[in-house]
């Protein structure tokens, strides 16, 4: 078994018990959008990242830490959730708890992810006609568009549903030429 699959294995039970919660409370989105600032708390600093992934440092601390930054800021069943996380020493696991509950709540309220790298910003007028048209393409009610600018698309964008990968791009296209001629 890989560590990732032994970290996934760990991490499953904490995100259904908090997604179990937070239905039972009926505040799922709150609890998203919380564990979303969190993320992006976390990933914005990297002594956070060390601080939180360190076993030299004691939990106390930790604790202590994660109460300054984070108390004001969301759900007290959020932040109890990660001193819990902190106590049992299964904080370094926070990311893909984070995605797995992410994963789960979504399929709840039947959520289809698409990432969407794009050669440069889409406006609103144009995202929204994305979401329609993944909506219409995967039969879901909800449709959420992580995006993503790369340069080296050239023109066009590429969409991950899933497994599924839908290339537009004209580096996408340059690349199936390639792969023809040489073919040939």
């Amino acid at each position: 078994m890989s560590i990732q699959s032994l970290m996934q294995k760990v991490a499953t039970p904490y995100a259904e018990a908090l997604l179990d919660i937070a239905q039972n409370m009926n505040i799922v989105n709150k609890i998203t959008n919380d564990l979303s600032l969190v993320t992006d708390t976390i990933s914005s600093s990297s002594d956070l990242q060390v601080l939180i992934s360190n076993p030299l440092i004691g939990v106390q601390t930790k604790q202590n830490i994660l109460n300054q930054i984070f108390a004001q800021q969301i759900d007290d069943i959020i932040l109890k959730f990660l001193l819990v996380l902190v106590e049992r020493r299964r904080i370094a696991l926070l990311s893909i708890i984070i995605e797995k509950y992410l994963d789960l709540a979504y399929k709840v309220e039947s959520t289809t992810i698409a990432e969407v790298f794009t050669s440069i910003s889409f406006t609103e007028k144009q995202e929204q006609a994305l979401v329609d048209k993944i909506k219409i393409m995967t039969n879901s009610e909800n449709v959420k568009l992580l995006m993503t600018v790369d340069s080296s698309l050239i023109a066009g964008f590429t969409i991950k549903i899933g497994s599924k990968v839908i290339d537009t791009s004209l580096s996408g296209k340059l690349k199936q030429i390639t792969t023809y001629l040489n073919v040939l």
